[in-house]
């Protein structure tokens, strides 16, 4: 009997997704620890002063950057739950949706360390499993019970609200994202606040 394929889900508002995403989500693909990683689009945190690019467009972002990638696919589904959007309720309806997968939760280091105020992060752990990607500034430990650290993995100092600034000065910003990427925000006047 088979195992199930393992899908490695890598959430995110993605705005914009750059190249510390995808070289991080191709590391996690190629690990053997899943057979595809779901970049997982997350609707914009209220609470967050981010620039308003609209749910479509970061899709759109999404869709672009990985089209040629193998391993690696868009998932829209939290932009159909009910906010606010809880980790639990994606991994419950995915694995609703696809029974015939076994899901595994990607986060950083950074989301580790504050892992016990997350809505039923004790059942994530024990339902689904984590694979832990390293942050700066946060040291990462062995693996444990339902969580595989990824000790080995890139560690990218790039961050999509720093590109925003960047974009918003007018700077090149060109080398941190994929080149259609870039291009379609230069199309569409996206982050020029």
């Amino acid at each position: 009997m088979t195992s199930p394929p393992t899908i490695g889900i890598f959430g995110g508002s993605f705005n914009p997704v750059h190249n510390g995403h995808l070289a991080l989500a191709r590391h996690i693909a190629s690990s053997g620890l899943v057979d595809n990683v779901w970049l997982t689009l997350s609707p914009l945190n209220p609470l967050k002063n981010a620039s308003a690019v609209s749910e479509a467009d970061r899709l759109a972002m999404l869709e672009i950057a990985v089209k040629d990638m193998t391993g690696i696919s868009v998932c829209d589904i939290e932009l159909s739950l009910p906010q606010p959007s809880y980790t639990i309720n994606t991994l419950n309806t995915l694995q609703s949706i696809h029974p015939g997968y076994r899901f595994r939760l990607i986060t950083g280091a950074d989301n580790l360390a504050i892992f016990d105020r997350w809505r039923d992060g004790r059942r994530i752990i024990e339902d689904y499993g984590l694979i832990v990607y390293p942050r700066p500034g946060y040291t990462l430990q062995e693996s444990g019970s339902g969580i595989t650290t990824l000790l080995d993995a890139p560690l990218y100092d790039i961050s999509s609200t720093e590109i925003r600034q960047r974009i918003a000065h007018g700077n090149d910003v060109s080398a941190l994202l994929p080149h259609d990427v870039y291009q379609y925000i230069l199309k569409h006047h996206l982050y020029n606040t």
